[in-house]
């Protein structure tokens, strides 16, 4: 098979280790950096152009989109589903799961669990907003932050308040969540592949860092999911309509809740806690289900 792996860095880990085991199983690999790729959109022949080339002949595309550029990205994801290449990630499927607060009603709408959630425009309405999720401590987040970045622990409601009027001064959106004390600083990674959990892991945030993202210092070991817990990334990451997705739960007091549903989970963290073969397992995911035309997405929202 042909298959393009859209990232900006043929140098990244994640990048590195698909076009690795791509080429291991006979596959030829090919990294486009998306944000180089321009279009022609037309009825007739519809292609995407890298380097002054048109891109044929391709099989399948494994998107690597950076949050940060979802809107051309997702464009060109969209570009190659027209031209009737399979696409690993649905570029629809990717745009859900990225915008945060359309993300959270989803899976509200499936009965998945959650951590309690409010959402507000209006500073007027912030003690409601307190009231919802039930009090402080709570935790602020930027629906547009990444990596753990404009996400606030707000110990008191003095301090939510001042955080949420600073937030919506600069005419951020933002989401307010109930602080699951319980899990102690530490979240659980699932990495989902087709239909099924083919690796987890338990990262702890540093001391006195309720954020356990390794990028913050967290670290991070293989951990045995409960039945729920697997249950509830699988049906997480369809609903998004994502088939390589990583699937983050906390373990709270009321069962498993789903804090984030990532369309382009990194592998080096995974594959290093749990030595299992997640590049491969998605290479395999890829031969198996690339067919011309598959790319269709049926969910509704």
């Amino acid at each position: 098979m042909k298959i393009a792996i859209l990232s900006q860095k043929p140098s990244l880990y994640s990048t590195r280790r698909l076009k690795e085991a791509g080429e291991q199983r006979g596959h030829q690999m090919k990294v486009i950096d998306y944000l180089r790729c321009y279009m022609n959109i037309t009825s007739h022949r519809p292609t995407v152009v890298y380097q002054g080339k048109q891109l044929e002949d391709f099989d399948a595309v494994i998107p690597r989109i950076a949050a940060s550029k979802t809107f051309y990205g997702t464009a060109v994801v969209r570009q190659f589903e027209i031209m009737g290449v399979f696409s690993a990630n649905e570029s629809q499927a990717i745009s859900r799961s990225r915008d945060k607060l359309r993300c959270l009603q989803l899976l509200a709408r499936e009965g998945i669990g959650l951590p309690v959630t409010g959402f507000a425009n209006s500073t007027k309405d912030i003690d409601g907003l307190i009231h919802i999720v039930g009090g402080t401590p709570l935790v602020i987040k930027l629906l547009e932050g990444t990596q753990g970045i404009g996400v606030v622990l707000a110990e008191t409601e003095q301090a939510a308040t001042s955080v949420i009027e600073a937030f919506r001064g600069l005419d951020a959106n933002i989401l307010v969540q109930e602080f699951i004390k319980e899990a102690d600083g530490a979240d659980i990674r699932c990495f989902v592949v087709g239909e099924k959990v083919v690796a987890s892991m338990k990262r702890q945030g540093a001391p006195g860092e309720f954020r356990s993202n390794l990028h913050r210092g967290g670290t991070a070991q293989k951990i045995k999911l409960t039945p729920e817990e697997r249950s509830t990334a699988v049906r997480a990451a369809k609903t998004m309509g994502l088939k390589v997705a990583g699937v983050d739960i906390l373990r709270s007091n009321h069962g498993p809740v789903v804090m984030e549903v990532n369309s382009s989970p990194g592998l080096e963290g995974i594959e290093a806690a749990t030595n299992v073969d997640v590049a491969g397992k998605i290479i395999d995911f890829v031969d198996k289900n690339a067919a011309k035309g598959k790319t269709r997405d049926r969910i509704q929202y």
